[in-house]
């Protein structure tokens, strides 16, 4: 993680080998990833996510939800980098959130919670509805399906911040009414690649100015 300039001690490095780990073994019973070799998953699973770090001052987040964090990308990692964030995960697959619930008993992680629903119910949810200083998701729809997705958990100047790959540019002009309906604007906005292989990675935050009245879709 030396090329992000984040400094970790030896039991977050060792967090990082055991979830690596775990993940492998895990998917061989349960579908949750097609990366499997170690090196792949450091960069395409981890540092993928901690790129956002480069975007956003995570250590003075308090709250961050995670939206379709699948195996727990990318909250995961930013939780194990910044441990003084509360972190809650939400994923409609049951058999997604029992692997994590195991991650955080085997990483010895506190301060981090799974929710089994999918994204619209969650965001209808008071308990968490505007309740999030940070909303983060990645790869989990196109940005004008995620702006209804996201911008909903995130209380007023929060952000929401969306992590895409090429595609990114072309979905966030889609995304802009969905984004002004939200209540949200785009703050800024970050381009990078992976270091082997190049690939384009977008990274777009979304602040938020007041509480949302309804859905899109309500």
């Amino acid at each position: 993680m030396k090329e992000l300039n984040l400094t970790l001690s030896k039991e977050q490095e060792q967090q990082f080998e055991t979830y690596a780990h775990e993940l492998v073994e895990y998917n061989k019973n349960v579908n949750l990833t097609r990366i499997t070799d170690k090196d792949e998953i450091y960069e395409k699973h981890f540092y993928d996510s901690l790129l956002a770090s480069q975007c956003y001052e995570f250590d003075q987040v308090e709250t961050m939800i995670d939206v379709g964090g699948g195996a727990g990308f990318p909250g995961m990692p930013l939780k194990i980098a910044y441990p003084n964030i509360k972190l809650t995960v939400l994923d409609a697959s049951k058999k997604r959130i029992q692997f994590l619930e195991h991650l955080a008993d085997v990483l010895n992680i506190d301060g981090v919670s799974f929710v089994h629903a999918r994204a619209e119910d969650g965001a209808r949810d008071v308990n968490h509805r505007d309740q999030y200083d940070v909303a983060i998701a990645r790869a989990v729809a196109r940005m004008p399906v995620l702006a209804e997705y996201c911008l909903p958990f995130v209380k007023p100047q929060g952000v929401w911040v969306a992590l895409k790959g090429k595609s990114g540019a072309e979905e966030a002009d889609e995304a802009e009414e969905a984004i002004r309906l939200l209540q949200g604007s785009v703050a800024d906005q970050h381009y990078f690649e992976l270091p082997s292989e190049s690939s384009e990675r977008r990274i777009y935050v979304v602040g938020k100015k007041r509480c949302n009245s309804k859905n899109l879709s309500a």
